[in-house]
């Protein structure tokens, strides 16, 4: 059941701002766990469970990167623009999922053939807004009776095992945070002392904007985001960029984006770093140059909110297909479920 429901989350349809698949799938899982499951006004799902004074905010995003349809041109195919931060590379000849008011369509994602560029295109990487869509739609009337301006657009839902502990999938920026965060949940007691929100944010993607009104609602005490990282075991990867490896245990944010993102606070890195040596959970410190987690809006809500962030490093993510290692996301469980049973246990 534990592969099954990271395949669901995975091969689940959601760009920012249209996870309702994703919630629906999360919602069930948590109101097993919790006394309270609602949706505020921007789509985060937050679930509750505890009795205690204070209170600690999970976070894990819920959409993925994707596209959107622009325009349909007269002989049928589709513009479309980047929803989040994809590489143009990535994006040619993928097969892709179009979510229509009522259904799923395929789409392959095309442009000019290398065989009729001339040398100067063979050189340069090409843009998104010259590629399209193709449907199979012979024009424009008939694209237009299956497709709508504005329908959102998934890379093809994928998932699989390379090896015994490898594991690939579509979206695993971020779905494996929210299993994480579900099975975090399960883990803890109804009668911890403690009120744990456990909080499936939208639109992290596009300007961590689910975090930062839920945050400002909650109010919580200490946070905790969970997503993913760049994992720098594959080729052409200097360590001086990423020394992270998968299967090598989650890893503990020190610092975002140079400092623009979320500077972990001392409090928090102790309690993450101390409680994985406690229980003898590998773990990994990481220094980002570039790229915020929902931590980064978190802890500058309101008067400050202390927050770390735990991720799972990653390779190839915010591409078509992402590989992770299964050990890295139960361990990243095992360490989260006792740090927040630690900080109960000290109040």
């Amino acid at each position: 059941m534990k592969m099954e429901l990271i395949r669901q989350l995975c091969n689940a349809h959601g760009i920012s701002g249209y996870e309702s698949d994703v919630t629906k799938i999360m919602e069930k899982e948590l109101k097993k766990t919790c006394v309270k499951v609602e949706t505020d006004n921007l789509g985060n799902l937050i679930a509750t469970k505890g009795k205690g004074k204070k209170k600690i905010m999970i976070a894990a995003h819920m959409d993925e990167i994707g596209l959107m349809i622009k325009h349909i041109d007269d002989q049928g195919f589709l513009s479309f623009i980047k929803i989040g931060g994809i590489d143009n590379r990535a994006l040619m000849n993928q097969r892709v999922h179009i979510k229509t008011k009522k259904t799923t369509i395929t789409g392959i994602i095309g442009s000019k053939p290398p065989h009729l560029q001339k040398s100067k295109e063979k050189d340069k990487v090409i843009e998104h807004d010259e590629m399209f869509i193709d449907i199979g739609a012979k024009n424009k009337k008939e694209a237009e009776k299956r497709v709508e301006i504005g329908d959102p657009v998934i890379f093809e839902p994928n998932y699989g095992q390379l090896s015994k502990e490898t594991y690939y999938g579509k979206a695993i920026d971020n779905r494996l945070g929210c299993y994480i965060m579900l099975k975090v949940m399960e883990n803890l007691s109804d009668k911890i002392n403690l009120t744990v929100y456990a909080v499936g944010t939208t639109q992290e993607e596009v300007g961590l904007k689910g975090a930062r009104v839920c945050a400002f609602r909650l109010n919580p005490e200490y946070a905790f985001a969970v997503d993913t990282t760049i994992a720098g075991d594959t080729p052409q990867i200097k360590k001086t960029e990423s020394s992270l490896e998968i299967g090598k245990g989650p890893a503990i944010t020190i610092t975002e984006a140079s400092g623009r993102g979320v500077v972990t606070h001392p409090r928090i890195r102790e309690l993450l770093t101390k409680t994985a040596k406690e229980n003898k959970i590998p773990y990994q410190m990481d220094v980002i140059e570039g790229g915020m987690t929902d931590g980064a809006i978190i802890y500058l809500t309101r008067e400050g909110i202390p927050t770390g962030v735990l991720s799972v490093p990653c390779r190839y993510i915010h591409g078509a297909t992402g590989v992770f290692d299964i050990r890295d996301v139960n361990d990243t469980i095992k360490l989260l479920t006792k740090s927040i049973e630690k900080i109960s246990e000290s109040i």
